[in-house]
C-alpha cells in the first residue's frame, strides 16, 4: 500500500542525526567524571610502579638513606605533581561549565568526548616528560606534546561553551550567559589552559633553555593564577560599572540643568 505523507515525514525524522537534540546532561557529567577519575589513577599507579627505590640499592648506594634514594626520582615526582594538577584543574573547569549549563545537546557530547579523548592522553604526556628530563632535545620534543594535548583538552571545553552560547536561553543558566554575573570569569577561565598550553609551546620555540622542571613548576603555579584571575576579573568588572555609572551621573545632572534652564537661555 501507499504510504501517508505523515508517517514518511515521521521516518525521515527517525533517521536524521540533529547535533541540537538534547543529551542527557547527568549521563555526560557521570562518563566525564568516570574517564577523570581513571587517568588519575594510571598517573598514580605509574608512579607507584616505576619510582620506588629497591631496598638493596637504597642500602648500598645511599648508605640505608630512604630521602637520598627518592630524592633520585626528583624529576618523576614532578612530573607527576604537574601533570596531577593539572587533570584535577581541568575537572574543576570541566565542572564549572556544566554547572550552569542547564541542557545538554548532542554537539555539546560530541565536544566533551573530543576533549575527554585528549585528557585520557595526559598520562603519555607526563610517561613523556619523566623520561626525557635531561637537556635535549627529546625534552623539548616532549614538552611540545605536552602542550599540545592540553590545548586540545582545553580547547574543545571552550568549544562546548561557545556552542552552549549560540542558543544561550535553552542550554545555559542566567549567570554564564552573555552579560551575566559569571560569563566574564567564565571566558577567562576556560580560555586561561588554552593561552598557558600554546604560550609554553612557543616558549619551547624561542628559548633553549625551556626544560621540563620549569614546564611542570608553570603547572603548580597555575591554580594560583586561577585565584589572580578571579580577583583581577572582580576588580576590572567594578572599574568597568564604576565608570559606566560616573557618565550616566554626568548625563542625568546636564539633562537638570537644561531642564531647569529657560528656553531663552537654551537657546543661547
Amino acid at each position: 500500500g501507499q504510504r501517508s505523507e505523515e508517517e514518511e515525514h515521521h521516518s525521515l525524522e527517525t533517521f536524521t542525526f540533529y547535533l541540537s537534540e538534547p543529551l542527557s546532561k547527568e549521563r555526560v557529567e557521570a562518563f566525564s567524571d568516570g574517564v577523570y577519575a581513571i587517568v588519575a589513577t594510571l598517573l598514580i599507579l605509574d608512579i607507584c610502579e616505576d619510582n620506588v627505590p629497591d631496598p638493596r640499592e637504597v642500602e648500598e648506594k645511599f648508605h640505608g638513606s630512604l630521602l637520598e634514594a627518592l630524592s633520585e626520582y626528583g624529576p618523576n615526582y614532578l612530573a607527576y605533581f604537574g601533570s596531577f594538577v593539572t587533570i584535577g584543574l581541568l575537572w574543576f573547569v570541566h565542572h564549572s561549565l556544566f554547572l550552569y549549563v542547564t541542557k545538554a545537546t548532542r554537539l555539546m557530547g560530541l565536544l566533551n568526548i573530543l576533549s575527554l579523548a585528549f585528557i585520557g592522553g595526559l598520562p603519555l604526556a607526563y610517561q613523556l616528560t619523566s623520561e626525557f628530563a635531561e637537556k635535549s632535545h627529546n625534552e623539548i620534543e616532549a614538552i611540545q606534546v605536552s602542550c599540545v594535548i592540553t590545548f586540545f583538552a582545553s580547547i574543545f571545553q571552550f568549544a562546548i561553551w561557545t556552542t552552549a552560547l549560540l542558543n544561550e536561553e535553552e542550554t545555559l543558566h542566567a549567570f554564564a550567559r552573555y552579560g551575566g554575573k559569571e560569563h566574564a570569569f567564565m571566558f577567562a577561565k576556560l580560555a586561561l589552559y588554552p593561552c598557558i598550553s600554546l604560550g609554553a609551546f612557543f616558549l619551547t620555540c624561542l628559548l633553549s633553555e625551556f626544560s621540563t622542571a620549569i614546564f611542570h613548576l608553570m603547572q603548580i603555579v597555575i591554580p594560583f593564577a586561577f585565584l589572580a584571575l578571579r580577583i583581577f576579573v572582580r576588580i576590572s568588572l567594578t572599574a568597568i560599572k564604576s565608570l559606566m555609572s560616573l557618565s550616566r551621573r554626568k548625563v542625568v545632572l546636564l539633562e537638570e540643568e537644561e531642564a531647569c534652564l529657560s528656553p531663552n537661555e537654551t537657546l543661547s
